[in-house]
């Protein structure tokens, strides 16, 4: 049997949970799940703490946001920074504060709240268009709303007011339908 260096082991992939390989600048997709997919942010006013949070680590840490998409029960965003390795930081300190406001509200002291998180690098520029359509569109595909822009935790509207016609037209004609980004987190109408 032939032994394996620290240096080899840190690189295995682990069967329970995500690699994190975060060593080039650039565009990343960020997908995180509450545990066991419950709906812990269940309130307009979790919602919009939790999407505050989310822009203000993102600023602090130097992640310029592209576009997010915050749920009940999961978030999506995409987000460029020339020191990636910075993200564990990001959404570790995004989960701690969340986590620990809301069971401090909830009166549920230790309650596990978040899961894990997922990210990927954009390395082609049609796969960041087609991800950023993907996180506008995403409140309309979980059936929250008709029109992606009436979606308040969302970037959709504010993309809509900011953004050129042109580039919002050619976001939008990049179809979403067939790309793999982990989303299985129920029905988010259902109480």
């Amino acid at each position: 049997m032939q032994s394996t260096s620290a240096d080899e082991s840190s690189l295995r992939d682990w069967p329970h949970s995500p690699a994190h390989r975060l060593s080039l600048p650039g565009a990343y997709i960020v997908t995180a799940g509450t545990f066991q997919k419950q709906k812990y942010f269940n309130t307009p006013t979790l919602l919009t703490r939790l999407t505050n949070l989310l822009l203000n680590l993102a600023e602090a840490h130097s992640w310029m946001i592209q576009a997010w998409a915050v749920f009940p029960n999961h978030y999506h965003f995409i987000a460029e920074s020339q020191k990636p390795e910075t993200l564990r930081r990001l959404v570790r300190e995004l989960h701690s504060r969340s986590a620990l406001e809301l069971n401090r509200q909830q009166n549920a002291a230790g309650r596990k709240v978040w899961f894990q998180y997922w990210e990927s690098q954009l390395t082609f520029h049609r796969s960041y268009l087609a991800r950023l359509n993907y996180v506008h569109q995403n409140p309309v595909r979980h059936g929250l709303v008709l029109k992606a822009s009436q979606y308040k935790w969302c970037s959709a509207g504010w993309f809509e007011r900011k953004a050129a016609p042109a580039f919002q037209k050619t976001v939008a004609s990049f179809p979403v339908d067939r790309l793999d980004i982990p989303d299985d987190f129920g029905d988010l109408l259902a109480p």
